[in-house]
């Protein structure tokens, strides 16, 4: 494969095909409901803003439904 042309795009190449920093296998799936804030809230920074994959280390999949169940817990008032 030939490198990209500029220092820019290289540097984006790179960072698009990063290796994961660490795989989260350790999540029940059937855990991650909105009735179970305190399992959300280790997805959410201190500000309330939901974490990206690539910090919390879940599939997408995973982080699909966290995501969900973390603006269905919201709309609930069981989150902030």
């Amino acid at each position: 494969m030939s490198e990209p042309k500029t220092v820019e795009r290289r540097i984006a190449f790179r960072k698009a095909n990063r290796t994961m920093p660490r795989r989260r296998l350790d999540i029940p799936t059937e855990n991650v409901n909105y009735t179970h804030p305190e399992l959300l809230a280790k997805f959410t920074s201190d500000t309330g803003k939901i974490l990206p994959r690539r910090v919390t280390g879940v599939s997408a999949k995973l982080h699909r439904k966290i995501t969900r169940e973390i603006k269905r817990a919201r709309a609930v008032n069981l989150m902030r």
